[in-house]
């Protein structure tokens, strides 16, 4: 296997016991610059993969729904009336433009985070993964802004309350994405850091029961967290461009 130099020389500091599941594969020339696909794409296609096959089943299953609907179709439906439910309570009029866009993030947040369960290292421990994703929430709040308050209002809001206000105001729409993004990030990434020095440190007798309870705080439970956070903030800050 081949690893990029700036991997190998991490692996010599941290020592080859502890194992971050940071590692390069294939090497690839872009342009002249030399790009690597990781762990990270590994997984992040398998998430992906997982979800598309998902998908495929419940869109058979619902073509061929009978009068009793089956445990796929129950659970499917139970899905998407829940979530269709957090976000008309949080966008209310306005929920039907977003649903789908909220149920899909959520979905691959929730299947990314808690990837980990299954041996791959999470998608979102990457920030190249978790910042692409704030800023496709960043451009559905400035669309929001301009189609609803148009130019002048958008300028308008930057300066409220006084003109004074401007600069500290811009600062604070780009930090948007900016804290979107590092709060998943930082989350997911201490998790996969956390079980990995535990893994890493400790004899192998002492790693059989306990990484159960591990595993289910830092995956399954601090997963789920971090994925309802990220889309209750991404919708919350949607909203707040919308006329009341």
């Amino acid at each position: 296997m081949c690893i990029p130099e700036f991997l190998a020389k991490e692996g010599e500091v941290m020592g080859n016991e502890v194992d971050f599941m940071v590692h390069g594969y294939v090497p690839l020339n872009i342009f002249g610059h030399e790009v690597w696909l990781t762990t990270t794409h590994v997984c992040l296609l398998i998430v992906c993969l997982f979800m598309l096959v998902i998908g495929l089943i419940v869109n058979n299953k619902m073509k061929h729904a009978t009068e009793v609907p089956g445990m796929v179709q129950n659970i499917a439906e139970l899905y998407v009336e829940m979530m269709d439910g957090v976000v008309q309570s949080s966008m209310f009029r306005h929920w039907g433009k977003y649903a789908n866009y909220i149920l899909t993030i959520f979905m691959f947040l929730l299947f990314s985070n808690i990837s980990g369960l299954f041996g791959l290292r999470p998608p979102t421990a990457d920030y190249g993964v978790t910042l692409p994703l704030a800023l496709i929430t960043f451009v559905l709040i400035q669309f929001n802004a301009f189609k609803w308050k148009g130019v002048g209002g958008y300028v308008k809001d930057l300066m409220d309350p006084i003109p004074l206000f401007l600069p500290i105001n811009i600062i604070s729409e780009f930090a948007t994405p900016v804290s979107l993004s590092l709060r998943l990030f930082g989350n997911v990434m201490a998790g996969t850091i956390m079980l990995a020095l535990y893994y890493g440190m400790l004899p192998v007798l002492a790693t059989v029961v306990i990484p159960s309870f591990l595993h289910a705080y830092l995956d399954l439970f601090s997963g789920a967290i971090q994925a309802y956070v990220f889309c209750m903030l991404s919708m919350t800050f949607i909203y707040q461009k919308m006329p009341e």
